[in-house]
């Protein structure tokens, strides 16, 4: 997702920030403590979903998930043999921002990134969340990220990443897997460049888009709101789901199919003005229009191609599988 190259570090921290879908607490409840057991080792990740087109040609779809263990050393000898036979390979879909920084420029904005990430009005935490909001942030904070104050001047949306990506290294999951790394090194060995299939929202001024989002309050408190709800509450079925991607266990992968983490905070900058602005509106309907259309191209041109798309992204109601079924290919489970 070169998220880290425009719009400062504030939407490199929502790139990864996680909250599900669901209805805050009314009041604070107890942080429960549990500790989920994450597999580690090598393990053979899952099979891939198959889609043909009348002339033969098929296009084989691994589901993704993030994030999976921290130590998985995954083997991923169907996918190689997938890649190693492909005539194509689609990136994975979504959005993406389209900014020209160089090394020596990114030193430069780093001060102004960094500021980003503040409220522009110069507030705490305590002067932004509601009280019985706040009253949930505080052990949470302490738990996981101690008990400086260096957090409590970020936004809502920053401070709810910094506490989740903490979340996730205590019980062994990473948003960052050696996954990409692993099929990245497949795609050279065949001599393949995957097509981009994301939206680009281009920023042709990297330097103002940081004012810019300096300058812009956020409706955020939402996700932050969220992540506690998953901190406190969920964290046992992000480690579930991350071990049942690392086994194979496709019925449980698809049972624990949830709504990306990611996506649930990407409103607070869509939804804005300054989204609006920068041109992004739209952004799953758009993401799902082009990547239709590249798979749509990659099985009337190729015999063979490969991509990855998020799992929960594929089977939910309306998704990709369902779209493919619904153009005439035939779709088969793993």
């Amino acid at each position: 997702m070169a998220k880290r190259a425009a719009a400062g570090a504030l939407l490199v921290w929502l790139a990864c920030a996680g909250v599900p879908e669901g209805r805050a607490q009314q009041a604070p409840p107890e942080v429960v403590d549990l500790a989920p057991v994450v597999v580690s080792g090598v393990q053979p990740g899952p099979g891939m979903w198959r889609v043909t087109n009348a002339q033969g040609h098929t296009l084989w779809i691994l589901g993704t998930v993030s994030p999976l263990p921290a130590r998985l050393d995954w083997r991923a000898d169907e996918v190689k043999a997938v890649i190693a036979s492909a005539d194509a390979v689609l990136g994975p879909p979504g959005w993406t921002l389209d900014a020209d920084v160089g090394f020596f420029s990114r030193l430069t904005l780093l001060p102004s990134a960094m500021k980003a990430q503040h409220d522009p009005q110069g507030r705490r935490l305590q002067e932004i969340l509601p009280p019985e909001l706040y009253a949930r942030w505080q052990p949470l904070k302490a738990r996981y990220l101690g008990r400086g104050n260096g957090v409590e001047k970020d936004r809502p949306l920053v401070a709810a990443t910094r506490l989740y990506v903490a979340a996730l290294d205590e019980v062994g999951l990473s948003p960052r897997s050696g996954v990409g790394k692993l099929l990245e090194k497949a795609y050279k060995v065949r001599g393949l460049t995957p097509v981009v299939t994301r939206v680009e929202v281009k920023v042709d001024d990297p330097r103002a888009a940081l004012k810019e989002v300096r300058a812009s309050p956020l409706q955020d408190v939402a996700c932050l709101q969220r992540t506690l709800d998953v901190v406190e509450h969920q964290l046992p079925l992000l480690v579930e789901r991350a071990n049942a991607w690392a086994v194979g266990d496709i019925d449980a992968l698809q049972q624990l199919a949830l709504k990306s983490q990611y996506d649930a905070c990407v409103g607070a900058i869509a939804d804005s003005e300054l989204g609006r602005r920068r041109g992004m509106t739209n952004l799953d309907a758009r993401a799902a229009e082009k990547w239709m259309g590249a798979a749509r191209t990659a099985l009337a041109g190729n015999a063979v191609t490969f991509a990855t798309v998020p799992v929960h992204t594929l089977v939910e109601p309306g998704g990709y599988l369902e779209r493919l079924r619904q153009a005439g290919y035939h779709v088969e489970s793993p």
